[in-house]
Parts: structure tokens; C-alpha cells; sequence
């Protein structure tokens, strides 16, 4: 017999509605969407909580220093404080300079979190496990585009609400499974943006851009690998992109299924 919380995983994810407290495990999607039940506030508009959970990267490239240089500022649309990426050791796009990323790893999860890009071509990244990055970047509809598992799929870029407006992402992620120090399962992703689902169950073959983007970069050219937790990273490349409301909830994935409904 199931354990109970890995009971509840699986129902969440098969999208069944039962009249119990699992109902309530079931977080809607989209702008505003408060944290389902079990899930962990990681920023909340504070400085305290920006310097609390997250870190610097320290990649190959890293050029910062604390205290994070990344800015507390006032919400454009709506009212408290976000975090913006504006950290000078990025001036010029020089990714894997000031990304920051959560202290805590993470294997599979459910992720929110909330975008705003202040003008044309600002570009940042969600990075799943510091390996995965699901791209954010104003103006590019390619398979490096806004909303596409970098390199792997199309930009759903009809979803994007544009400049100057607050993007939601919401993820189910499935860490890569190893058997006898291989790997025998790809990592995969399943996301709504925007309350729209764009991805499902979509597999993701290998780490992109070098070993400056993030762990296993440098790995046989990305494709290395490891069974290793990651945590979440936001990437800075200089731009004004803004971040709020990022909150997420450790799973227990046995199978290999993220998809998942509002």
C-alpha cells in the first residue's frame, strides 16, 4: 500500500478532485496563485527572505560578491516589493557572472513564480536543479525563446503577456533517475504559462551553455549528467526582469509523469 504523502503525489498529478482534505493540494495556476498545501514560500517581495533562501551561484564565471547585489524594488503593477536582476557584474549580458540560486536542493518539486520584463529583449532564465533552464526572454519566438526548455522545444510564445505585464510559470519537475551511476531516465518537465499548459511530460536530453550555465554544463559538453540536487537558479544578464511570488513543494515522482491540471 502507497504511503499516504506519495498517495497524494500521484492523485495531484492524475488530476483527480475528491472531496478531502487533497482537494486542497491542488494549487491553481497562473498570475497571483497562492501556495498549494505543503509548499514553500522561497520570495516574498523581502529582502530578508532574498538573503534567507538564496545565494550566489559560484560557477567558473562568477564575478559578484555578497551581500546579493540584485535590488529590492517597488511592484510596477501592483503593490509591495519584487527582486529585480539588475546586478552590474552582469553589464552586457555575461551570464554565469550573478545568477542566484536557492541554498536549498531540490530533486522533483512543483514551482510557481512570477515574471515581469521592463523592456524589449530583457532576458533572464528559470534554471530547474541549477541544470534545466526554461528561457525568459522578451522577443524570441525560437526554440531559445521565452517559455521553451531551452533548446529542446518551441517558444510558446502566444502565451506571453508582453512588456510591463506580471508571467507565470508553474512547473511539475521530475529529476533525472540513475541506475548503477548511469543514467536510465531523463529529467522531465511538464508547465502551464500563463495558465496555459505548454509542455507535457516533455523530456530534457541534456544541460545547454557550457559549464557558465549552470551544474554538468561542463560535462561531455552537457550531456554528462549527475546524480546530484540542484537548486533553483535565476539567471542575470544585466537586464531589468523582475521576480515575485516564488514558492515551491518537494515530490516523490516514482513514475515518470509531471503532467498535471489546475
Amino acid at each position: 500500500m502507497l504511503k499516504p504523502h506519495l498517495r497524494i503525489t500521484q492523485l495531484i498529478l492524475l488530476g483527480v478532485t475528491l472531496m478531502t482534505p487533497l482537494t486542497a493540494a491542488r494549487a491553481e495556476v497562473g498570475v497571483g496563485a497562492g501556495p498549494t498545501a505543503g509548499a514553500e514560500v522561497i520570495f516574498d517581495g523581502s529582502r530578508k527572505m532574498l538573503d534567507s533562501k538564496w545565494t550566489y551561484w559560484k560557477g567558473p564565471r562568477f564575478s559578484s560578491s555578497l551581500p546579493i547585489k540584485w535590488k529590492i524594488v517597488k511592484d510596477p503593477v501592483d503593490q509591495g516589493t519584487v527582486m529585480m536582476t539588475d546586478d552590474p557584474a552582469a553589464a552586457g549580458g555575461k551570464y554565469g557572472t550573478a545568477d542566484v540560486v536557492t541554498k536549498k536542493k531540490y530533486r522533483d518539486f512543483r514551482l510557481h513564480i512570477e515574471f515581469l520584463i521592463v523592456k524589449k529583449g530583457g532576458n533572464s532564465g528559470v534554471y530547474l536543479q541549477n541544470r534545466h533552464e526554461i528561457q525568459v526572454l522578451d522577443g524570441d519566438k525560437t526554440k531559445h525563446g521565452m517559455g521553451a526548455v531551452i533548446n529542446e522545444t518551441e517558444s510558446p510564445y502566444h502565451a506571453y503577456n508582453g512588456i510591463g505585464k506580471w508571467n507565470s510559470y508553474d512547473i511539475v519537475y521530475r529529476a533525472a533517475r540513475f541506475k548503477d551511476g548511469k543514467r536510465s531516465e531523463k529529467a522531465m518537465v511538464s508547465m502551464f504559462f500563463n495558465g496555459i499548459k505548454v509542455h507535457s511530460n516533455q523530456s530534457i536530453n541534456q544541460v545547454w551553455g557550457g559549464p557558465n550555465s549552470g551544474i554538468d554544463g561542463g560535462n561531455d559538453g552537457g550531456k554528462g549528467i549527475t546524480d546530484t540536487p540542484g537548486g533553483l537558479k535565476l539567471q542575470c544578464e544585466g537586464h531589468e526582469v523582475l521576480y515575485r511570488n516564488i514558492w515551491i513543494k518537494e515530490l516523490e515522482l516514482l513514475k515518470a509523469n509531471t503532467d498535471f491540471k489546475k
